[in-house]
């Protein structure tokens, strides 16, 4: 299962190009990322890769630390502190976070989460002038995988639970793989259910 969520940037490349191109990218830089298969970095634009293959659901969440927390950089205050850890225990009950049908018995089986933030890797800190943004941003990645007991029963995904828990959250850049085979879709809050 892990090479096929491997592969997924692959099968749908040409999907994100299409998707691309036709994208207002409003941020005046772009970055290549550790985790760059998910897209560009863009403040308000969260990446989700979604594959259902057999019993097996899994998730990829990758978005900027803005969205989430609120800032990118390196928490030194308990007030920042505080909020890093309280996105991380959101992050970590993701079944608060995806609204998956309960008829298909869906129990998460593995989860990884990954952020600068988190302290996975070294925060490029600003050099005094207060620019830090003009040296590095902090992105957080989430894999998920689900073990569906039901997954006939599994017909869409309510991303809706994620978008209230992160209101800066405004859109989700979707790629599919299921049973109906694959597609890229753009999640919103307003239209936050995806079928597979």
């Amino acid at each position: 299962m892990r090479r096929l969520l491997l592969a997924l940037p692959f099968a749908l490349l040409p999907l994100a190009f299409t998707a691309y191109a036709h994208s207002d990218h409003d941020h005046d830089h772009e970055h290549d990322h550790a985790h760059g298969t998910l897209g560009a970095h863009e403040h308000g634009v969260a990446h989700l890769n979604a594959v259902l293959d057999g019993n097996t659901l899994e998730l990829e969440l990758e978005s900027p630390a803005m969205n989430l927390v609120g800032f990118e950089h390196a928490a030194q205050s308990d007030a920042d502190k505080a909020k890093v850890a309280a996105v991380r225990a959101q992050l970590e009950q993701p079944l608060k976070l995806f609204g998956l049908t309960a008829a298909a018995n869906c129990r998460d089986s593995d989860q990884e989460l990954q952020s600068p933030l988190f302290g996975d890797a070294p925060v490029k800190d600003d050099d005094g002038d207060g620019d830090e943004h003009e040296h590095g941003h902090s992105d957080i990645h989430a894999h998920y995988r689900f073990e569906c007991a039901k997954p006939d029963a599994l017909r869409s995904l309510d991303l809706a639970p994620l978008f209230k828990t992160y209101p800066s959250t405004q859109k989700i850049q979707v790629q599919l793989i299921g049973p109906s085979g694959q597609k890229g879709v753009e999640a919103t809050p307003a239209n936050a259910t995806i079928n597979f």
